[in-house]
């Protein structure tokens, strides 16, 4: 495994579209920032998977939806890995993959840079409320990089975490566009249904209800 390792860090540096910042870069200035619609050559909109992991979304919305641009972004290496080499053995135009801790986001995007965010299987951090991904804390850096309008979608099979993101969307008075508590019952036809990640095929062999929603900051 851990020579597994090694050979997908190895192979991480060659992919032009995988960036590694240094927490130096991010503090000091990512020069990234404010440039990703230079990197892709167009002015699409940019929509971000945070929370990655092998980037099945990022990948599978990209193939489904080439006006549209997709950053994956995770910490682990070893599983960004695996989105990146397959956008880049499929030639995808349109994907970049960003290996960073997702609470410095704000050091890597600059305001209104962003058109739409996906959050799929997080950690759901039962002890730390402040750390989820849809706390109010970082609900508020989202809000400094969306453009007005753009939706963000949770993906989770951890009914505690989503109750909370139910309960944070009230509380910071923020649009409830849908919820379902059983997403493969719903009948629904969406981008959601696309594909399905790593954690999720595990929690449905399971037997465990995929929870889904999507919502607009105020």
């Amino acid at each position: 495994m851990a020579k597994r390792k090694i050979e997908r860090f190895a192979e991480n540096a060659t992919f032009p579209h995988l960036f590694q910042p240094t927490y130096d870069e991010l503090q000091t200035g990512f020069s990234q920032r404010g440039k990703w619609h230079e990197f892709f050559g167009n002015n699409n909109p940019i929509i971000l998977e945070l929370g990655c992991g092998k980037g099945e979304y990022t990948v599978t919305l990209a193939a489904h939806h080439p006006d549209n641009n997709y950053i994956g972004i995770d910490v682990k290496g070893a599983r960004i890995w695996r989105g990146a080499k397959t956008s880049f053995e499929n030639n995808y135009p349109n994907v970049a993959f960003l290996r960073m801790r997702i609470d410095m986001i704000l050091n890597a995007f600059a305001p209104g840079e962003i058109s739409g965010i996906w959050i799929t299987f997080p950690d759901p951090q039962p002890t730390k409320a402040r750390k989820r991904l849809t706390s109010p804390m970082f609900l508020n850096r989202y809000k400094a990089l969306l453009q007005e309008g753009s939706i963000i979608h949770l993906k989770t099979d951890n009914t505690a975490f989503f109750e909370f993101t139910l309960e944070t969307i009230a509380s910071e008075g923020s649009h409830l566009l849908m919820h379902t508590f059983d997403l493969y019952n719903s009948n629904l036809q969406e981008d959601v249904m696309l594909t399905q990640t790593h954690y999720e095929k595990i929690f449905l062999s399971q037997g465990v209800p995929i929870k889904y929603l999507r919502f607009k900051l105020k």
